[in-house]
C-alpha cells in the first residue's frame, strides 16, 4: 500500500531554492507513496510566487508541482501548519515533509513522522 505523504510549502519549494530532486528523493525512502498537499498550502504557495524574485519563483515551482502532482485536500484549518497537523493528528497522512522546524516538532508531538533535508540534498525520515 502506498504511503500518504502531506508536502508543506517548505517542501514544495525545495527543488528551486535548495536544489532537491522532491519527488525522486521521496521514491527512494518510500517506494510507493501519494503526495497530498492542504488547500491552504496552494493558497500559500500561490500568494508567494506573486511576489516574484527567487522565492516567488521557487513558489510558482511548488504551486505548479503541488497541483499537477499533489491529491489537493481541504481541512478545517485555514493556516497551511494548522492543517498538515490536523492530517498528522488525524491519521490521515503517513508522513509530512516539512524544512520548518516549528511545524516538524508539531508534526512529531502529534506522533507522525517527518520527512526533512538531511545534508546538502538529501531526504531522511525522523520518527516520533
Amino acid at each position: 500500500m502506498a504511503s500518504r505523504v502531506a508536502l508543506d510549502t517548505s517542501a514544495l519549494m525545495m527543488p528551486v531554492e535548495l536544489d532537491v530532486r522532491l519527488f525522486d528523493e521521496l521514491d527512494r525512502l518510500l517506494g510507493e507513496f501519494e503526495p497530498t498537499t492542504p488547500q491552504s498550502v496552494v493558497e500559500e504557495l500561490r500568494r508567494l510566487g506573486e511576489k516574484g524574485g527567487t522565492e516567488g519563483t521557487a513558489a510558482s515551482v511548488g504551486h505548479d508541482l503541488a497541483t499537477d502532482r499533489c491529491l489537493v485536500v481541504d481541512t478545517e484549518e485555514s493556516y497551511a501548519d494548522d492543517a498538515l497537523v490536523e492530517l498528522a493528528r488525524e491519521g490521515a497522512v503517513d508522513y509530512v515533509v516539512t524544512n520548518d522546524r516549528p511545524l516538524r516538532d508539531r508534526v512529531l508531538e502529534a506522533r507522525r513522522p517527518v520527512i526533512a533535508l538531511r545534508g546538502r540534498n538529501k531526504l531522511a525520515v525522523t520518527q516520533p
